[in-house]
């Protein structure tokens, strides 16, 4: 057909217009290919590496003083370092499935921790794969059950059991899949610093002279510990070294978007399992030197279930507009400087304990958290349990005994008011409770009004959804 149009214009309108039809002609079978490398080369491969349980504020590009995390420091010195990521929920599954699914845990429906998501729900995996890359995990894997929601390819190198007491780990594997036909988006999952905290050299660590988050009791079994954790989170920083080194090694790395994120907070009182900062605030830098220039910072206010719609805008598609979160992209390439007025959390204690029922709201400066059974103790098997003596909990308690400041720091994390609000720029620890003061009145009604809408939203059900099931 397309020879007998050639005949046809030669013979009416001459050679000029015969060599212009010939090129539109064979131009699909030269079209495709070109486009395909074009796409290929502004679409990044993606390495995200995620820590377990990480205390972001230990890190040094965080202001942390314990110890010098060269890897992730580099990261932060030659791409864009968040200073409000926020989990909205402060454990492990909740998080992680908020990271893969872009919903919040009500909706995702893994809101107690060790709980499965709804069997019905697309992941980043689908989402990404559907645009054409391969999608893979390698370490803890913990998340990727059911398999029709988390259809990862699983690469085997990283420890896949958090709380092992070694983390072996080989890159043999990762290189290979890396090697592979791109793009690809590979997650990292580190078990570090997770406990039981067995890895790294803990001796590395005088405990005498540690510098300990101002809402800790200071104590002696407080300080060893901590040592210990601090060691894991040198291991942490080593492998991000390593997965650097690997992508150097294959010529990947000024082509690899890589993103850190620290998780939510460290298995200590005030940390994990709970609504405060130290618990909800966690660290995310991005490295992309083709669309970051190095060394940039911003405060602005993000949550884990914006970055699979990032993600998926990234990689050349649109996000689905049911998602919970939203795409920061063009936050990444500086065409805007905040994100959301709020972040929201919420915590169920069951299976880690009886019931207490948490939801907070905060911007950039406060935060409220509304405890739902506040005429209950706050109690995590894992966290508070004095009867065990090797805990550090119980050690608070003992110097709480005698000494009025450590009552208080004790006191604070398993007796909670209905209402506790903070200004998270006066007070980063959260220890000056503000709910009763007549001048935050007005702001405090505001958010509370907030929150229960965004519940209402997410058909969160409070009291009723901490039960078992």
């Amino acid at each position: 057909m397309c020879f007998n149009l050639l005949k046809k214009c030669f013979l009416v309108y001459g050679f000029s217009t015969l060599a212009l039809l010939i090129c539109c002609c064979r131009l699909p079978a030269f079209a495709q290919s070109p486009a395909a490398g074009q796409q290929s080369a502004v679409r990044p491969n993606i390495v995200v590496i995620m820590a377990d349980d990480l205390d972001s504020r230990q890190l040094s590009c965080y202001g942390g003083q314990n110890l010098k995390t060269t890897h992730i420091d580099r990261l932060a010195k030659e791409g864009l370092k968040f200073d409000n990521l926020i989990a909205s929920e402060a454990m492990c599954v909740p998080t992680r499935a908020s990271l893969f699914t872009g919903l919040y845990p009500a909706r995702h429906g893994a809101y107690q921790n060790h709980k499965p998501v709804h069997a019905d729900l697309k992941s980043i995996a689908h989402y990404l794969g559907d645009l054409g890359y391969r999608v893979a995990l390698t370490g803890k894997d913990h998340m990727t059950k059911p398999r029709r929601t988390f259809p990862f390819t699983i690469v085997p190198g990283f420890e896949t059991n958090c709380v092992a007491e070694t983390d072996d780990y080989f890159l043999d594997s990762v290189a290979q899949f890396m090697q592979e036909e791109e793009p690809f988006c590979l997650f990292v999952m580190s078990c570090n610093p997770h406990a039981p905290w067995t890895v790294g050299n803990a001796d590395a660590f005088d405990p005498a002279t540690l510098k300990l988050p101002a809402h800790w009791v200071d104590t002696e079994p407080t300080r060893r510990q901590f040592a210990r954790y601090l060691a894991e989170v040198q291991r942490l920083d080593d492998q991000v070294g390593d997965v650097l080194a690997l992508l150097e090694s294959k010529n990947q790395l000024d082509n690899t978007l890589v993103i850190f994120l620290g998780e939510q907070g460290p298995q200590f009182p005030g940390g994990k399992w709970t609504l405060y900062d130290n618990g909800q605030r966690s660290s995310m830098i991005i490295r992309w030197p083709k669309a970051i220039p190095a060394g940039r910072q911003t405060d602005a206010l993000l949550q884990y279930e914006d970055i699979t719609p990032t993600l998926i805008d990234i990689a050349g598609g649109t996000p689905d507009k049911d998602l919970d979160g939203r795409s920061f992209r063009a936050l990444i390439d500086g065409k805007e400087g905040q994100h959301r007025k709020f972040a929201f959390g919420i915590h169920n204690n069951i299976p880690e304990g009886p019931a207490f029922p948490m939801r907070s709201i905060r911007d950039k400066r406060y935060k409220l958290i509304w405890n739902l059974l506040a005429e209950e103790d706050y109690h995590i098997k894992y966290m508070t349990n004095t009867n065990n003596k090797g805990q550090v909990f119980s050690s608070w308690r003992q110097r709480a005994a005698t000494d009025e400041k450590a009552r208080f720091l004790a006191d604070r994390i398993v007796k909670h008011p209905r209402l506790e609000f903070y200004d998270l720029q006066e007070d980063p620890n959260e220890l000056n409770n503000l709910a009763d003061q007549q001048r935050y009145k007005k702001r405090i009604g505001t958010m509370e009004r907030a929150l229960k809408k965004w519940m209402e939203q997410q058909q969160d059900s409070g009291v009723a959804m901490d039960k078992p099931f």
